[in-house]
């Protein structure tokens, strides 16, 4: 009887886990370090002086390309989409903003930008 308990009692936990991670696996989860519900909104500029694709490496899922973007997005003059899946973000400045500041950004959050290039 004991062991009926037991099992039962381990299956609910093994399916519990499996339904909590399914966000996870899909990329929509917040793996790493929050929800990624809140989103900054990119900015509409009314001069484009440079775009620039910024290669990074560590981006995983969704919540990753939501931090990168919220992250370059906080900057003043700086429009940016990221993908994850691309392993990129685009950015579009409306003011010369060194490439370093853009990286520090970045990287701050555990990231690597790996190049940046003109678009």
């Amino acid at each position: 009887m004991g062991t009926y308990m037991i099992c039962g009692i381990l299956i609910i936990v093994i399916v519990t886990a499996l339904l909590g991670s399914r966000k996870h696996f899909k990329g929509e989860g917040g793996c790493c370090g929050g929800g990624g519900d809140v989103k900054i909104k990119p900015k509409h500029l009314d001069t484009i002086v440079a775009t620039k694709k910024l290669q990074i490496e560590g981006m995983s899922c969704a919540n990753c390309q939501n931090r990168i973007e919220n992250a370059l997005n906080g900057m003043a003059q700086v429009n940016a989409k990221a993908s994850f899946k691309k392993g990129e973000a685009i950015v579009k400045l409306g003011a010369d903003i060194p490439e370093e500041e853009l990286r520090e950004a970045v990287e701050k959050l555990g990231y690597k930008v790996t190049s940046i290039e003109m678009v």
